[in-house]
């Protein structure tokens, strides 16, 4: 099977993230690539543990024992988002004009099948690889808080277990990407006191008070964007992108909604960020009172890796390319408690990720292959 086809048969697997499900996609999330890929490793040779994350949700740890005292890890998410937008057949991994098709087929099975490849290979020829490779397959990326980055982070520190490299598949066109931004998500609830519109001054308007949240906001991103950024990653920013509120025109709202999202930068102490903002939205608000939600656990502070590191030269050397960094964020923001080094690398550009059509470049399978063929050999 050529590396085409490999990817074309794990995108014929659906694996939505249940918060993205609908009709098309069913309700299955990620269980029948965890079985898949649970046996498919055994099969290989490995050690495969079966963890479980949440009802009916499971990450697989694949371990191929090498013939050094090395160890690395390639972390890839096992689930996809949504498929009911796409104007293509979401799971017919068509392969065409040097691309091959459907949902999860560059974000991120194509690593998967990459990893797959090779190790066959090796087994095929009586080899194992140099470094031990845990293949860690986790559910939960494409929403939900990266809850199998997490699960699989406070697995090793229960074992007292380090990685010395992580490498967490993403598309980044080959390039080793060295640094990201964080996120903190708040949902905020401004409250109020509702009166019939001809007598305001008997309520008290939860719009206006969250009027006041977003102008404090606006305020906060331009104080953001005046600061030197201290990486290459960039600088923080926050912004106000849903707001609701409102029973009918004739009635003074006592409740209104917002989503505030921080981005944080590298270096960033997430704690502190996190208090400073919830301070703002309390201040900007009162007289109002407001409740505030943090989303996805605590928030993760921005990932930064030395790009002088050796995981990070050794990809760069092999992929004929320089280290990069990315505006979007991924598992890495889970690990640096655990890796030594860490980066996100795969074949395929994020242009094509969560598209109407979702696709992968051959010619991007074949180079990763040949890249972690040499990387495996080192």
């Amino acid at each position: 099977m050529d590396i085409a086809e490999r990817v074309a048969e794990i995108v014929r697997i659906p694996s939505v993230n249940p918060l993205h499900a609908g009709p098309v996609s069913g309700d299955g999330a990620e269980r029948e690539l965890t079985d898949w890929l649970a046996n498919h490793t055994e099969a290989l040779g490995a050690q495969v543990i079966v963890d479980h994350v949440e009802d009916n949700r499971s990450n697989v740890y694949a371990r191929f024992e090498g013939s050094s005292d090395r160890a690395v890890t390639i972390d890839v998410h096992l689930d996809t988002v949504g498929v009911e937008h796409m104007t293509d057949d979401p799971f017919d991994g068509r392969i065409e004009d040097g691309r091959v098709y459907g949902r999860g087929s560059v974000d991120t099975k194509a690593t998967f099948a990459v990893v797959l490849q090779v190790l066959e290979e090796l087994r095929a020829a009586g080899k194992r690889p140099i470094p031990t490779v845990n293949l860690v397959g986790t559910v939960s990326e494409e929403g939900g808080g990266l809850l199998g980055a997490a699960r699989y982070r406070d697995w090793l520190l229960e074992r007292g277990q380090r990685i010395e490299q992580i490498v967490v598949a993403e598309p980044t066109m080959c390039a080793p990407v060295h640094g990201h931004k964080g996120g903190i998500g708040l949902d905020v609830t401004v409250h109020g006191h509702a009166a019939h519109s001809s007598k305001p001054h008997l309520g008290a308007n939860a719009l206006s008070g969250a009027a006041r949240v977003v102008v404090a906001i606006d305020d906060e991103q331009e104080r953001l964007a005046a600061l030197e950024a201290t990486t290459p990653v960039g600088k923080g920013s926050v912004s106000v992108t849903e707001l609701a509120g409102g029973l009918a025109r004739n009635i003074i709202p006592d409740e209104c909604t917002l989503y505030v999202g921080r981005r944080t930068a590298p270096g960033e102490d997430i704690d502190q960020v996190r208090a400073a903002l919830c301070h703002l939205i309390e201040n900007s608000a009162a007289p109002l009172t407001t409740t505030i939600e943090s989303l996805y656990g605590d928030g993760s502070p921005g990932f930064y890796q030395d790009p002088s590191c050796s995981l990070v030269t050794v990809l760069a050397q092999l992929a004929d390319t320089s280290p990069t960094t990315a505006e979007y964020g991924s598992n890495a923001l889970k690990y640096g408690e655990v890796a030594d080094q860490l980066v996100v690398f795969g074949p395929g550009s994020i242009d094509q990720a969560h598209q109407a059509v979702e696709w992968v470049d051959i010619g991007q399978l074949n180079r990763a292959v040949d890249i972690y063929r040499s990387w495996f050999s080192q």
